[in-house]
């Protein structure tokens, strides 16, 4: 019995590193909505798998190996597919392709997963990163360019040079802030104290209210309102 409950962690991880193949897969397809579903499922599988190892008290190297790999299929090549497979589509709706230089806007969507690795691989050995990040987390990025994705997908079109342009800069930009040193509060609470944890809460007000009028696109944006909100209040965390 209790090799099972000690085994519970590592199989959460694994279905983590399920969602991440399905949105691989669904993301390169087009299917970008099923791919950003996937990337919340795997998200969630990524939270729940902390917990029962904290409650569970089943640490193991294996484990934060494990974990790491899964967040680097989940939230580093999942939406960096995705993200190709947009750019792709733009590429051919401006009929670019006759010009091999246009698709060095394609390499833009490579630094989502290069970049994802080397901050997971910088987390496991930063001894600063227990209560909070130095960094963009690579879940919150990942959030973000699954929905933002989807956003485009459904309400800009394509055939429009300034987007292409636009999406190859911000993926490019994003992604340096995972390996930044920037300081990032952690949405953990160790507190449900207003005075320990007033940021988490502001950030779950806004995000809901961005989702609710928003709708796709708000998650998105609730994640560069984190990024905002953390350089504001980088001294207190």
């Amino acid at each position: 019995m209790k090799s099972i409950l000690k085994s519970i962690p590592n199989t959460l991880t694994c279905c983590n590193l399920a969602c991440g193949f399905y949105a691989s897969v669904e993301g390169i397809s087009g299917n970008y909505q099923l791919a950003m579903y996937a990337v919340f499922a795997a998200a969630v599988f990524d939270f729940l798998d902390g917990l029962a190892a904290r409650l569970l008290k089943a640490f193991s190297p294996i484990g934060k190996d494990l974990d790491s790999l899964a967040d680097l299929v989940s939230f580093g090549v999942a939406p960096g597919l995705a993200l190709f497979s947009c750019l792709d589509a733009q590429l051919h709706s401006l009929e670019w392709y006759a010009f091999p230089a246009a698709k060095l806007f394609l390499l833009a969507a490579f630094a989502i997963p290069v970049f994802s690795a080397l901050r997971l691989a910088k987390f496991n050995i930063d001894t600063r990163q227990k209560t909070s990040f130095i960094g963009l987390p690579v879940p919150a990025h990942a959030l973000l360019w699954s929905s933002l994705v989807v956003a485009i997908s459904t309400s800009c079109g394509l055939g429009c040079e300034l987007l292409l342009v636009s999406l190859s800069v911000f993926a490019v930009a994003t992604s340096l802030l995972l390996v930044s040193e920037i300081p990032m509060f952690s949405l953990k609470m160790s507190s449900l104290a207003w005075k320990d944890a007033k940021i988490v809460y502001i950030q779950i007000a806004v995000s809901a209210v961005l989702v609710a009028f928003m709708g796709v696109l708000g998650i998105s944006v609730a994640v560069i309102f984190y990024i905002l909100l953390s350089l504001a209040t980088k001294k207190k965390t």
